[in-house]
């Protein structure tokens, strides 16, 4: 562990430093009020595309430190994709009050435990969610980047009945610090739990006993901040659950980047890595070309891959529409292409508790619904 005076003169760093693409001029999520108790005290967004299906996918979003939700998805392209296949996307949102960098508190354990803190409220976003605009519950996932990927992981491990699926950039494993200088020591690779600690913790946290979500992991060669090792780490935790050994199934490589596969006895792919080579700290994106996505910008990197694409893919969300490039050959070298700017998807503005037109059509009769959902599920009192 570090001294306390290292601590702080990195804590002052990183303030000082943006790790994030700010306010977006394109918001497309509405607020989400009445969603429970709400005892992390985030603030919650919602997307929903126009004519959604019923019985539609959820994919929830966690941006990194000093990051907005509307601009990590104006980055990361969420609600873009979402408006092409039909999903709603949920972006919680951390508050100043909480973190004054904006992270969520993914090394504090009253807030990653299992109804408990920020955990929790997410947990209650999700359920409100569900039952105002009646989504599917076997298609809800989870994914973020850097505290918003380690905090995808605390809520995969703490809710993993919850999700089909979790993906993990830059992030780092459940359970692997629990105060701010052990998180600042994982960041950089210096001690943790063993493999085998990681996947006690993973076993303990709930009484969940499959079957488990898949998860895919990306990271960057080159990534200072949160360093590669912790992606093994995120893998190693989850291969035990899911019963896979430590060889994957098959490699390949995907627009250039090495991806690792690993299949449980079935052959269901339920584990995935990317390697991006020489990329650094943030989101891999790919904006040009007819299957690019999102915009570039701080620690969203434009790479020639797009992480938003590719997780959407292997959670069977967008199956009719990408076409994934996977040989044998070596990453490719070629320059990208420049980047030119694209029109937005239509979105429309949905009042995340719309007035019914039944015997309850009030707002408070759509919250009574709510509460009554939230406490029938455990998730508040």
């Amino acid at each position: 562990m570090r001294n306390i005076s290292d601590t702080i003169a990195r804590l002052s760093a990183m303030r000082g430093r943006p790790v994030g693409s700010g306010q977006s001029k394109d918001d497309h999520l509405s607020d989400m009020t009445g969603f429970g108790s709400n005892p992390g005290a985030l603030r919650a967004r919602l997307y929903l595309p126009e004519n959604l299906p019923k019985q539609a996918p959820l994919v929830v979003v966690l941006h990194g430190c000093t990051q907005t939700a509307a601009g990590y998805d104006h980055g990361s392209g969420w609600t873009e994709l979402a408006a092409e296949h039909g999903f709603a996307v949920l972006f919680p949102e951390q508050q100043r009050a909480n973190n004054a960098n904006l992270c969520f508190n993914w090394f504090v354990l009253g807030d990653i435990s299992r109804d408990s803190g920020e955990a929790l409220s997410i947990r209650q976003m999700i359920e409100a969610a569900v039952v105002t605009h009646g989504l599917d519950r076997k298609r809800i996932f989870v994914t973020g980047l850097s505290a918003g990927g380690a905090m995808a992981a605390a809520m995969l491990a703490a809710y993993p009945e919850v999700f089909a699926g979790g993906a993990i950039i830059a992030g780092l494993a459940y359970g692997s610090a629990s105060t701010i200088p052990e998180a600042f020591d994982r960041m950089r690779g210096h001690g943790g739990p063993s493999k085998t600690e990681l996947q006690r913790l993973l076993r303990a946290t709930s009484s969940h006993k499959g079957p488990w979500p898949r998860i895919s992991v990306w990271q960057g060669s080159a990534d200072t901040t949160v360093v590669p090792a912790n992606a093994d780490a995120v893998l190693a935790q989850w291969q035990s659950v899911h019963g896979v050994g430590e060889r994957p199934t098959r490699t390949e490589k995907v627009d250039g980047q090495t991806r690792k596969v690993w299949s449980d006895g079935d052959g269901r792919d339920v584990l995935e890595t990317y390697t991006v080579v020489g990329m650094g700290h943030g989101t891999p994106l790919k904006t040009s070309g007819d299957d690019g996505l999102g915009r570039a910008g701080p620690f969203m990197l434009d790479v020639g891959i797009s992480s938003t694409r590719h997780i959407a893919h292997f959670w069977e969300l967008t199956e009719p529409k990408l076409r994934r490039k996977a040989t044998a050959e070596t990453a490719s070298g070629a320059a990208l292409q420049p980047f030119a700017p694209k029109e937005k998807p239509r979105a429309v503005r949905v009042d995340p508790t719309p007035e019914p037109a039944n015997a309850r059509g009030t707002a408070g009769g759509i919250t009574k619904v709510i509460e009554d959902a939230l406490r029938a599920a455990g998730l508040m009192r």
